[in-house]
């Protein structure tokens, strides 16, 4: 499973009340708080002011519920305890900052967290939670010129079916009508999609910020589904059994819409710079893998490629 963003890696943890003992600790202030990832009213998962997260989900008919998530989170999966008013709770080690999934297993049944928003990761909607980065801001909204994300829809010919993108224009793109753009077409990892980069990723937020400071030229960010398939070939899932002949066809139908479809219609709908020069392609992960191989294919294409290969959130 890749993990979107052009910052920290991902896991998983979070809160219901602090795990403490004795009449002297029940004193204690709780100052944990609540990640920017629960959904409003949620009373649950939160972050202690040391680190340590803790989930809670009330289950009264429940047997057994553990919690499970990506590799940041630790060394799962990670029992959890029932209390009298048949709450579940467990409370983890500081995970590592950045965003990571996770899910409960209720009855040996993988189920999200009702007190958390979901994002497409592990190749369905799975709960997600948003670990700060003590002192870092480069991923956060900020008082700058902002640009927009658009939705796409466009018809491949090589899959024969109606795709989706999501493309990012930088402040000022709709007021300087007739200034040109650099392209950057970036891919995400395995089991996410093209919201990813925004979604859990921030990447609008990032180039915001670093355009605003002159680190980054001011650019159009192409943020495709990794995923095709050609007519008549069946639907492509990426797991332990996948051979090769299915990885290469899935990965080849890929390059051709990315070079046949893609390209030709950010050209035409967009103000690129259409041209080898002002064009790069890059992604994490699968995406990494996907960004490599295409961009080798086609240097008459690309000047830049970016590969990043970080293990899965």
């Amino acid at each position: 499973m890749g993990s979107p963003a052009l910052r920290p890696q991902w896991v998983v943890a979070v809160v219901a009340g602090l795990v403490l003992s004795g009449p002297a600790a029940a004193q204690q202030p709780d100052e944990s708080t609540l990640p920017a990832t629960s959904v409003p009213g949620a009373s649950s998962p939160r972050i202690h002011a040391d680190g340590r997260v803790t989930f809670t989900l009330r289950a009264p008919e429940a047997r057994s519920l553990q919690l499970e998530g990506g590799d940041g989170l630790g060394k799962g999966p990670f029992p959890m305890t029932k209390a009298a008013d048949g709450t579940w709770s467990v409370t983890i080690a500081p995970p590592v900052s950045g965003f990571h999934y996770y899910w409960f297993v209720l009855d040996g049944v993988q189920v999200n967290d009702p007190a958390s928003e979901t994002f497409f990761g592990y190749g369905k909607e799975t709960s997600g939670i948003e670990i700060p980065e003590p002192g870092a801001d480069y991923y956060a909204i900020r008082d700058v010129p902002h640009g927009l994300v658009r939705e796409q829809w466009y018809h491949s010919e090589t899959t024969r079916q109606w795709r989706h993108a999501l493309i990012y224009t930088p402040p000022g793109y709709d007021r300087d009508v007739k200034r040109r753009y650099p392209v950057l077409i970036l891919q995400h990892g395995s089991g996410e999609d093209e919201s990813g980069w925004t979604r859990q990723g921030r990447a609008q937020w990032i180039l915001d910020n670093l355009i605003a400071a002159s680190r980054a030229r001011p650019m159009i960010v192409v943020m495709d589904r990794g995923y095709a398939r050609r007519p008549g070939t069946p639907p492509f899932a990426l797991g332990a059994d996948t051979t090769n002949a299915e990885l290469q066809s899935a990965y080849g139908a890929f390059e051709d819409v990315v070079i046949r479809d893609l390209i030709p219609m950010i050209d035409g709908a967009y103000r690129t710079i259409p041209d080898r020069g002002h064009r790069a392609i890059g992604g994490l992960s699968m995406g990494g893998m996907q960004a490599l191989s295409i961009g080798l294919h086609h240097l008459d294409a690309f000047a830049y490629i970016a590969q990043r290969s970080d293990p899965p959130g």
